[in-house]
C-alpha cells in the first residue's frame, strides 16, 4: 500500500505554492496527486523576477528584524491583512531562506561571500535576497528538483497539462476530490482526495494583458467560488509601476530596478521631445524622489502607480506626451546592470529593441498581482504572535478540505503587497501550511470510501458542460468577449475607480454574460482544443470579474491599491474589514459582507510614507483607458 495508508491529497498548481505544498506533504507521509494546467517548471513563478524578504544577519546590522519586516506588511497593505499569518511569515522568512541556501539555490552573494541584499518598495532597510533578476527562476527550480525526488520515491504523481475543473462535494458540502480534463486527450476524469489544495495563483486574464501568464485566468478560483467557497477583498488588484508594453501582453520590469538605484524621471518641459541623453539633470522632474524624499524611488507599488498616472494624465508630462514615464539605469554601468540586473535587461532588448546601459527605458504601469483571493481561516497563537503549526485549518476555505495557498489565498498581503513578499508567502504557505493540510487528512474518513455517486455526479456535469461549449450555434466569439471584458476591468477597475464608473462595468459585465450565452467555438475537435478551454474560462471568468467589481463599488473608500475619486481617505470605522463575496446560484452574482479585521500587534496609523503635502495623489485623476 501506497505511503499514507488510505489517505491522499490532491494539489492543484505547479508554482512556489503548489510544489512547496507537495513537497511538504509528501515528506509527512501523504501520497499527493499533483495538478498542472502546464508543466510545473513553465508556472507562472518562474517570471517572478526581484527577489524574496527576510531579516538575516547582515540586516539586523542595519538595525533591522523579523519585527520590522512584520510591521512593514502590515503597513504596506493598510492594515487589511490578519497579523497572527503575517507575523509568522516574516518569522519563518529567515529559516525559509537558509532552506532556499541548502536547496542549491544560486543567491547573489558579496565579495566576503554573504548573501547580497537590495532594497525593495515599502523599506528602508537592505532585506531582500535575489538570484540577479531570475529569482523565482531559481526557486521554482530548486523545489522542482526535490519535488523529482520524492517523486521518484512514488510518494507524488504528477497530472502535467490537465486542467481543474471543480471541487467534488459530499452531501455535507465537504471537499473529496476534483473533476480535472486531461487537456490532449480531453478525457474528463473524477479524482479522489482526503484534503484539496489550491495553489492557482492571480487572475490577471480577467484584466485583459497583464503581467501574468496568458494562463492566469482565475477561472480555477472562480469555479471554487460557484461551488460555495467564499472569495476576499477581489477588489485589491495590484498594478505595478513598472512595466513595457505589448501588443499581446505586458512584460514586467522588476521592482529591482528601482532598488538598485533606478530612478523613475519625465522632463520637466511638457512636450519635451529630447533623447532623454541630452536633458540635463536640471531639467529632469525626478518626481518620486520630490514628492516621497524619504523613500523616493522605493516607495510602495500602488503609490509609484497612481504617481505615474497622475504625470502622465493629470499633469500631461508623459514623455512623448503619451502613457509613459523614463526608468533610468544608465547611471549604473553596464557590467553592473549586467550582474545585478541581467535578466531584465535581456528582456527589454529583446522585446524594445534598445539597451537600458545606454538609454532609459520607457514604462508604464500594468496589471500585475491580485491582493484578493479565495477567503481562508487559520489558528492563532492565544497571545496573536503566530499561527498555531499544525492545526488542520490552516489556510482552508469555508469548504471543510478545500485549501488555498499562495496568490490564490488572500491572507498576507491586505490592500496592497511589497514586493518581495509574495515568493515568500507561497513558499511559506507551503512549507507551514501543508502541515496542517497533512494533518486534516489523516483526521478524516478517507475518500476512497466515499460513495461513486458523488464523483460520477462531479463528472457528468463537467462532461455537460463541454459538450454545451461543443454544439454551441450562436454568433458571439467567446476570445472577443473576453478581450472586451479585460478592457472593461481594466478601464473600471484598476488604478482609479468611482462608484459611477464600477456600476458602469457591472452593466458591461452582464451584458458580456448574456451574449457569452450566444457564442460559438471555431473549433470542436476532441484532441487538444484550446478554444475550448479558454471559452470555459472565460465563462468563468465574468462570474469573478462581477465580484472583484461589485466588491469595489460596495468598499466607499481608498485604501492601498483600492483608491476612489468619491471616497479619497480611508476609512477605519466602516473598513477596516475583509470583503468577502459569496456566489449566489439563483442570480449568478455575488452576495457581499464585510468581515471585521482585529489589529492585536499593530494599531493602524496614516499610510503616508513621508510624503510631501500637496503631490499627485491627493488629486483625483481620471483613467486613461476610461
Amino acid at each position: 500500500m501506497a505511503a499514507g495508508g488510505r489517505h491522499r491529497v490532491i494539489v492543484v498548481g505547479g508554482g512556489l505554492a503548489g510544489l512547496s505544498a507537495t513537497l511538504r506533504i509528501s515528506e509527512a507521509g501523504l501520497p499527493v496527486d499533483l495538478f498542472s494546467i502546464v508543466p510545473v517548471k513553465r508556472s507562472h513563478s518562474v517570471c517572478a523576477q526581484g527577489g524574496i524578504n527576510a531579516c538575516n544577519e547582515i540586516a539586523r546590522q542595519q538595525g533591522y528584524s523579523e519585527h520590522e519586516h512584520f510591521d512593514e506588511s502590515i503597513y504596506g497593505g493598510d492594515f487589511l491583512a490578519h497579523q497572527p499569518p503575517v507575523y509568522e511569515m516574516a518569522h519563518w522568512a529567515p529559516r525559509i531562506i537558509d532552506l532556499l541556501d541548502r536547496m542549491g539555490v544560486p543567491f547573489n552573494r558579496t565579495s566576503e561571500g554573504q548573501r547580497d541584499l537590495r532594497l525593495f518598495g515599502g523599506s528602508l532597510y537592505k532585506r531582500t535576497h535575489f538570484a540577479g533578476a531570475t529569482t523565482g527562476q531559481q526557486l521554482l527550480y530548486a523545489f522542482d528538483e526535490q519535488v523529482r525526488r520524492v517523486e521518484v520515491e512514488g510518494k507524488v504523481t504528477k497530472h502535467e497539462y490537465w486542467e481543474f475543473l471543480g471541487p467534488v462535494l459530499d452531501d455535507r458540502r465537504r471537499c473529496i476530490g476534483i473533476v480535472a480534463q486531461d487537456l490532449r486527450t480531453m478525457q474528463i476524469r473524477a479524482f479522489r482526495a482526503d484534503a484539496v489544495v489550491m495553489a492557482t495563483g492571480g487572475c490577471g486574464l480577467v484584466f485583459g494583458k497583464s503581467t501574468n501568464s496568458v494562463m492566469c485566468t482565475g477561472a480555477a478560483a472562480s469555479r471554487c467560488y460557484q461551488a460555495g467557497a467564499f472569495y476576499a477583498n477581489g477588489e485589491f488588484i495590484q498594478v505595478h509601476p513598472t512595466a513595457i508594453p505589448g501588443a499581446d501582453k505586458l512584460r514586467l520590469m522588476s521592482e529591482s530596478a528601482r532598488g538598485e538605484g533606478g530612478r523613475v524621471w519625465v522632463p520637466r518641459r511638457k512636450g519635451d521631445a529630447r533623447d532623454p541623453r541630452q536633458i540635463p539633470d536640471a531639467e529632469r522632474y525626478y518626481f518620486l524622489e520630490e514628492r516621497y524624499p524619504k523613500y523616493g524611488n522605493i516607495v510602495p507599488r500602488d503609490i509609484a502607480t497612481r504617481e505615474i498616472f497622475s504625470i502622465c494624465v493629470h499633469d500631461g508630462l508623459g514623455v512623448g506626451g503619451g502613457n509613459m514615464v523614463y526608468l533610468d539605469l544608465t547611471h549604473l554601468g553596464r557590467a553592473y546592470l549586467e550582474r545585478k540586473l541581467g535578466g531584465i535587461i535581456e528582456i527589454y532588448r529583446k522585446f524594445v529593441g534598445e539597451d537600458p546601459a545606454e538609454l532609459p527605458m520607457k514604462i508604464f504601469p500594468g496589471v500585475h498581482y491580485s491582493m484578493g483571493g479565495l477567503w481562508t481561516t487559520y489558528t492563532a497563537k492565544p497571545d496573536s504572535k503566530g499561527l498555531v503549526h499544525g492545526a488542520p485549518n490552516s489556510m482552508m476555505t469555508n469548504i471543510e478540505g478545500l485549501y488555498a495557498f499562495g496568490e490564490a489565498n488572500y491572507q498576507y498581503h491586505g490592500a496592497n503587497r511589497l514586493g518581495a513578499n509574495a515568493l515568500l508567502s507561497c513558499i511559506f504557505d507551503g512549507l507551514f501550511c501543508g502541515a496542517g493540510v497533512a494533518n486534516a487528512a489523516r483526521e478524516r474518513t478517507p475518500a476512497v470510501e466515499a460513495p461513486a455517486t458523488h464523483f460520477d455526479a462531479a463528472t457528468k456535469r463537467a462532461e455537460e458542460r463541454m459538450k454545451s461549449l461543443l454544439a454551441a450555434s450562436g454568433t458571439e466569439n467567446p476570445y472577443a468577449i473576453g478581450k472586451e471584458l479585460g478592457d472593461e476591468m481594466t478601464a473600471a477597475s484598476t488604478v482609479v475607480k468611482s462608484g459611477p464608473r464600477l456600476e458602469q462595468s457591472l452593466a458591461t459585465i452582464a451584458s458580456l454574460r448574456e451574449r457569452y450565452a450566444r457564442i460559438r467555438l471555431s473549433d470542436t475537435g476532441m484532441w487538444t482544443n484550446q478554444t475550448l478551454a479558454h471559452a470555459r474560462a472565460v465563462g468563468d471568468m465574468l462570474v469573478l470579474a462581477e465580484a472583484i467589481a461589485r466588491g469595489g463599488l460596495e468598499r466607499k473608500e481608498s485604501r492601498g491599491s483600492h483608491y476612489r475619486t468619491d471616497f479619497t481617505e480611508r476609512n477605519d470605522d466602516k473598513f477596516l474589514a475583509t470583503t468577502v463575496a459569496a456566489y449566489d446560484p439563483t442570480t449568478g452574482g455575488s452576495r457581499i459582507t464585510f468581515e471585521r479585521v482585529e489589529c492585536p500587534l499593530v494599531e493602524p496609523r496614516k499610510r503616508t510614507y513621508g510624503k510631501v503635502e500637496g503631490g499627485a495623489t491627493a488629486k483625483a485623476v481620471a483613467s486613461p483607458h476610461a
